[in-house]
């Protein structure tokens, strides 16, 4: 009994100041998704205040998702479904990953897109993708898929653009098949690699209007090409990103780093577990993990599965992969295999 008694509690939260619909949402939204994800707990707000009963480490927990609540509301924001959902995912981390200025340390925006929506780092990963950026001028963020490294770079290269701090934007990818062949693809040579570069149009169309969009694009302040139309140049005052960097090759890896010129910074995103390079190519991804990991001005910022912000099954998807791989590692795996040989 006292066992069971020692394993519940209750906590009261003040919210004096704050409008209700502001911190919950319209039809008390925000509460239900609590609910969802504390289904022991129960929530009860009424006035100035939230009582919470549930399981200790529930209640805790949960406690901790409402204070960071509370201070999205303080800033005079409305508290949005995406806000609590980020607050879960963070699991009681700190508040920074809704509250950051990648150049002035203020505030919680990276951008605003063309339509007046912000763009923040949502996740802790991604706030360090935008202290990092702010402090070198080389960083490599290596994650899964759905971590948000191609659209944060875009956005911290949009807002660097904005702000004058560059003249022109560079994005590049390796126009690397993904099981598919390039030479079957319908149109010419820049209607074959159009399809590779369209994540980092997508990007920038959330973030700038169509008609300014093309303008950049054909004034070349902003360029998207393959990375291999890097090779030759010099890029001074520019935001260069390198996209799928998983998918260049040591020496294109290389090529790409050595154009970096005066007053420019470089964001090389990749995931090294998607490499569609021949099998008996290395990625440069990976082995400039090692090259470069003490030099000055350079900075690595991993990403992993608490950093997705795409469908929750992402999440689980991409836990079930590193199992399966993580098994077919194994010594298990691999006896396994030679008994099965020596048995055929």
């Amino acid at each position: 009994m006292n066992e069971e008694t020692s394993s519940y509690s209750e906590n009261l939260i003040s919210t004096e100041g704050i409008n209700h619909i502001q911190l919950f949402g319209l039809n008390d939204e925000n509460l239900r998704l609590l609910d969802q994800a504390f289904p022991e707990t129960r929530f009860n707000a009424r006035g100035e205040r939230v009582k919470l009963s549930g399981p200790d480490a529930q209640v805790a927990q949960a406690r901790l998702i409402i204070k960071g609540m509370v201070e999205v509301a303080t800033r005079g924001k409305d508290v949005r479904e995406g806000d609590v959902k980020t607050l879960i995912r963070l699991n009681g981390k700190p508040i920074e990953a809704l509250s950051v200025d990648p150049f002035t340390g203020k505030g919680d925006v990276i951008l605003y897109t063309h339509r007046g929506e912000p763009v923040r780092a949502k996740t802790p990963g991604q706030v360090q993708m935008v202290k990092s950026s702010a402090k070198n001028d080389i960083l490599f963020a290596i994650g899964p898929a759905g971590t948000g490294k191609t659209y944060t770079s875009v956005a911290l290269a949009v807002k660097a653009l904005k702000e004058r701090k560059v003249q022109k934007i560079i994005l590049a990818r390796p126009a690397v098949e993904a099981g598919e062949t390039l030479g079957f693809l319908p149109g010419d040579l820049r209607e074959k690699i159009d399809p590779y570069l369209r994540p980092l149009y997508d990007a920038l169309e959330d973030m700038l209007d169509q008609e300014k969009l093309n303008l950049n694009l054909q004034k070349n302040i902003i360029e998207i090409a393959p990375l291999a139309y890097m090779r030759g140049r010099t890029l001074n005052n520019a935001f260069v990103i390198l996209d799928e960097a998983q998918n260049a090759t040591n020496i294109q890896m290389k090529m790409f780093l050595t154009r970096i010129g005066f007053n420019s910074r470089a964001i090389i995103t990749g995931d090294v577990t998607q490499t569609d390079l021949p099998r008996k190519q290395e990625s440069g991804l990976i082995s400039i993990q090692s090259i470069l990991k003490d030099v000055e001005g350079i900075d690595f910022v991993y990403l992993d599965d608490g950093d997705v912000v795409r469908h929750k099954l992402v999440k689980d998807i991409i836990n079930a992969y590193d199992r399966y791989i993580a098994e077919e590692a194994s010594p298990v795996s691999v006896k396994r295999s030679s008994s099965k040989k020596s048995s055929d």
